[in-house]
């Protein structure tokens, strides 16, 4: 079924009194909404993994970061028990953690300057590169604390959904511009 007609079917069973649970059930706590790919927060969603609404029940108050690295999933805490999902990539064995921080700062096309245990695994990688599309932290970042963690976007839009980073959380151009746009600096990330 399309989801225009998908939508349709929904208004015509509302208006009628009819009820049909149309959410798929993501996890135990969040469940997708039915009417996410008809309001997108006026903007678009590309990438392997589309931002989408999902229901998210939890006691963080709106604005929190959680991060579930298990299913590769941001969820940014919109309140009344909904949250905004977003695909990401993470950190790859042995380069994965967890704990709570805040977002200390925040940064548009931000230069990279790979950090000495990334240099002494990869020599072969500059030691400064400067904000652009072919930079590898994309079009924003999110700093995390005082740590060189980052949720950022990426040159490798293929990559989100996997883990392949050493330790940052990359996110498609796009939805990464679309976090920036909503998170302040001081905003807790939670990251399980």
């Amino acid at each position: 079924m399309t989801q225009f007609s998908t939508f349709i079917l929904a208004v015509v069973m509302m208006a009628s009194g009819t009820t049909i649970a149309f959410a798929q059930e993501i996890a135990p706590r969040y469940v997708v909404s039915p009417f996410a790919p008809f309001f997108n927060f006026g903007s678009r969603s590309s990438g392997p993994i589309p931002r989408t609404v999902a229901n998210f029940q939890s006691n963080y108050a709106p604005g929190t970061i959680y991060i579930d690295t298990t299913e590769r999933r941001l969820y940014l805490v919109t309140g009344r028990g909904q949250a905004i999902r977003y695909g990401i990539g993470v950190g790859r064995d042995g380069y994965g953690w967890a704990g709570a921080l805040r977002v200390s700062a925040k940064r548009e096309w931000p230069n990279w300057f790979p950090p000495s245990e990334m240099l002494a695994r990869r020599p072969d990688l500059p030691r400064f590169m400067p904000g652009g599309l072919d930079n590898p932290l994309g079009a924003r970042a999110l700093y995390l604390g005082s740590t060189l963690y980052r949720i950022h976007g990426s040159n490798e839009p293929e990559t989100i959904g996997q883990a392949v980073s050493s330790g940052c959380f990359r996110m498609t151009n796009d939805d990464v511009i679309d976090l920036y746009n909503r998170v302040s600096v001081g905003a807790t990330v939670i990251v399980k």
